[in-house]
This record gives C-alpha cells, structure tokens and sequence, in this order.
C-alpha cells in the first residue's frame, strides 16, 4: 500500500525579497503542479513579521515526490533562490502525525487555516476508533492458538495487526465522520 507523503520545509527568506519570494514560490507551486501524484501544496509563515516561511507540499507516494525532487525544474528553480533563501528544516510525514497540527496562516491566499481542535476531542475521537478495534482483535485472538502465546508476543502480535488499522483505515475514517464536533 502506497501512501501519500507530505513534506514540510523551513525556509530562511531575506525581509527584503518578500515579493520576489512570492514569485519564487508561485513558480515552485506552478513546476510541481506538473508532475504525477502532486496533490497541493502551500506556504506559511508563524506571524507577519517572521522571516521563516514554511512550504507544505504532498505527493500521493514516495515515487510521484522522489521525480519531483530530482527533477531539473526543481533544480533550476531552488537555484534561482540561491542567497536569497536558506533552508533550515525538513520533514516527511506519511502518517497521522499531521492530522491535528497547530494553525497557521497560509499567505498566499491570505487565509487563516482551521484550528486544531482541544486536545480532550482528539482523545474522545481516537478512543472511539480504538475501542471497538481493540474489542474486535482481543475477540479473535482470544478464539485462536495465540491465546495460549506468553503475554509478551501475543500483544505483539496484536499491536502489529491494530497500527496500520489504526493508522490506515479506522482514524482516516472516523475523523472524516468527526470532523462537524472536532471543529465546531
């Protein structure tokens, strides 16, 4: 199963170049937007007078971003940066790591992103997915061999197979039935 990735860039932009930055990112924003698998992209900054700028992009896999990041266009285009651009930072997030970050404001289109909801929310979501997962493998495995496994390798086992559920299949779809009281 191939997963989405998304990548988060810090950048270092010189105060003086704010408006040639927001070229160069349009311009990075328009190349990418070419290229198999890209699913957006976006910049944020933590207030309006930080010089740090943070560029979120996402690829449905790790080959559609692998041809991105080798690609010459990226080339040209970081290069046309050069010393007016220092990247401090980089991430890739596959997961659910990213599903309840902090806000921030996009500022190419000048548009506040949703807050992230109270930490008792997500709690109350998670365990409403986790709950009846971990009723429904606890029962099968309690009807199986591995019932009679030491208690070591037997949650183990049921760790392995409740992850990428969880992961994958449970918290994608409860948040998205969710999301009305997450964000109310």
């Amino acid at each position: 199963m191939t997963a989405p990735v998304t990548v988060s860039v810090t950048r270092h932009v010189d105060p003086r170049h704010t408006t040639q930055m927001l070229a160069w990112m349009q311009a990075g924003t328009s190349m990418a937007e070419r290229f198999d698998g890209f699913l957006g992209s976006g910049w944020v900054r933590p207030s309006v007078d930080s010089s740090d700028w943070h560029m979120l992009y996402r690829f449905a896999d790790a080959e559609s971003l692998a041809a991105w990041e080798a690609s010459p266009q990226r080339a040209w285009w970081l290069e046309a940066a050069a010393g007016d651009v220092e990247e401090k930072r980089r991430e890739r997030r596959t997961g659910i790591e990213g599903w309840f970050d902090e806000p921030a404001t996009v500022e190419h289109l000048s548009v506040a992103a949703p807050s992230a909801p109270p930490r008792w929310k997500q709690m109350v979501v998670i365990f409403m997915g986790f709950f009846p997962l971990s009723l429904a493998v606890n029962f099968v495995v309690g009807h199986t061999p591995l019932v009679d496994w030491p208690l070591v390798p037997r949650v183990l086992v049921t760790i392995v197979v409740l992850t990428p559920l969880m992961t994958y299949v449970v918290l994608p779809w409860i948040t998205r039935r969710m999301s009305w009281w997450l964000h109310r």
